[in-house]
């Protein structure tokens, strides 16, 4: 870095909060916004339909687009840069979601058509949530913010969103109804696509291409730019570790979201607002584990972190809840899971920004999250099936404990042992690529 005003690339020389706070802030609002719709939309298939079926398909039409389309535009992140397609995926959520609440204003919203709607919603989503991610490293850069730090406040907005968002939308869907929550869910989205658009630094979130020299007037091909990223991934036997077993988890965590909390909800008794109670005391634990871990994480072993992180966030939240223990208890368990949860996202964010090239972080982090979260869609099917079938007790007991061996096991491989060779003292080390541009096809291999 020279000390001159204009600084190096396009990044200014004297440090500003301002990068990183505006990507955590546009992340904050559309997640908050997210989380809303989460209670708000199961909630209204399943009082307007009684199908616990139909309301896992609902989120089975959401999610299946968002990881295709999210696994295929990695390379385009990376050629178009990820400001602008932040900014304008996260417009078209807005008008998508805004047209929901319209059409049943309207008497035209038939299920077809919501499935319609929520595909369209999940297909532009997924671009949107993956460019807010490839932003952080430059954030993090332009702001002096070590990496380690950056991805910990990272977990503590998603955290925050994940305690601010069922809140709300829990008590909007008591006291509005579930469609207003909708309506909040787009506001969130406006305002996300305003933030990224208007409020962020010049010349940040360019495409990745304009900082290698070596990537040549046009650069390589849309196939060639996603087989470089499969090629990297494939050769990373940790991140392939690490995606499998979370693929599993999500797929568990989306039956429990979906299908089982709201089946829960109804047949307990505690309707809609124990739903954002509960989602509001794990999220608010979660900010907790999050800050400790945007502190002291670079200092402790990130395998003790990571494992103790998923004992205590899977299985105790199905089991609690297959106990028919009070609220109070229910809400004490949501707690400590949460804190283990907040452990979670600074270490494998860490891991991804250090371990793969800077130009590559678009197209990498695509794939890995599209594989990550493949089995969200099978995951409300499969448990309003499931429940349909046997009931909602037996369900929660077998997700337990399919949650409980598959963290437990994972860890038995041995590539989990790099994990606490990466950091070293606190100190990230980037991948040895990220420092010395090369040719696209060595980079691949």
């Amino acid at each position: 870095m020279t000390n001159d005003a204009s600084g190096v690339d396009g990044i200014p020389s004297k440090r500003s909060l301002r990068p990183l706070g505006g990507v955590l802030a546009a992340t904050a609002v559309s997640l908050t916004g997210t989380r809303i719709s989460a209670v708000a939309l199961p909630w209204f298939v399943l009082v307007t339909t009684g199908s616990a079926t139909q309301t896992g398909l609902v989120a089975f039409c959401e999610m299946t687009p968002y990881v295709v389309v999210k696994a295929f535009t990695g390379p385009l992140v990376d050629r178009i840069g990820p400001r602008a397609v932040s900014w304008s995926t996260d417009l078209v959520s807005a008008t998508t979601a805004a047209a929901v609440p319209l059409f049943h204003a309207l008497d035209l919203l038939s299920f077809p058509l919501l499935l319609a709607l929520v595909a369209l919603i999940g297909a532009v989503r997924g671009p949107g949530d993956l460019a807010k991610e490839v932003m952080v490293p430059e954030a993090a850069e332009r702001s002096g913010v070590p990496m380690e730090r950056a991805t910990g406040l990272s977990g503590v907005t998603e955290r925050l969103a994940s305690t601010i968002g069922p809140a709300a939308g829990g008590s909007l869907v008591a006291l509005l109804g579930p469609l207003t929550g909708l309506v909040v869910n787009a506001c969130c989205f406006a305002l996300g696509s305003v933030i990224i658009g208007l409020a962020l630094p010049r010349g940040m979130g360019h495409a990745a291409e304009e900082a290698s020299p070596q990537a040549g007037t046009t650069g390589p091909g849309y196939w060639r730019r996603f087989g470089e990223g499969f090629t990297f991934l494939r050769g990373e036997l940790l991140l392939l570790s690490i995606i499998v077993m979370v693929g599993i988890t999500n797929l568990l965590d989306a039956a429990f979201t979906t299908v089982l909390m709201p089946v829960w909800a109804r047949e307990s008794g505690n309707g809609p607002t124990a739903i954002g109670l509960m989602g509001s005391v794990m999220g608010a634990a979660a900010v907790a584990g999050s800050l400790i871990a945007a502190v002291a994480a670079h200092r402790l072993r990130r395998r003790v972190v990571f494992f103790t992180g998923f004992l205590l966030a899977g299985a105790p939240r199905f089991l609690i809840l297959a106990s028919d223990a009070p609220l109070e208890a229910v809400l004490a368990v949501f707690a400590v899971s949460g804190f283990g949860a907040g452990f979670l996202n600074p270490v494998l964010g860490a891991l991804l920004f250090e371990r793969v090239p800077r130009r590559m972080l678009g197209r990498v982090n695509a794939l890995g999250d599209s594989l990550a979260w493949a089995g969200i869609p099978l995951g409300g099917l499969i448990a309003g099936a499931a429940v349909a079938s046997v009931g909602l007790v037996p369900v929660l007991l077998a997700g337990g404990a399919a949650y409980f061996l598959t963290t437990n096991l994972a860890g038995l491989r041995p590539e989990w042992r790099e994990m606490d060779r990466m950091g070293g003292r606190g100190v990230l080390k980037p991948h040895p690529k990220e420092d010395a541009p090369q040719d696209s096809a060595n980079v691949a291999t």
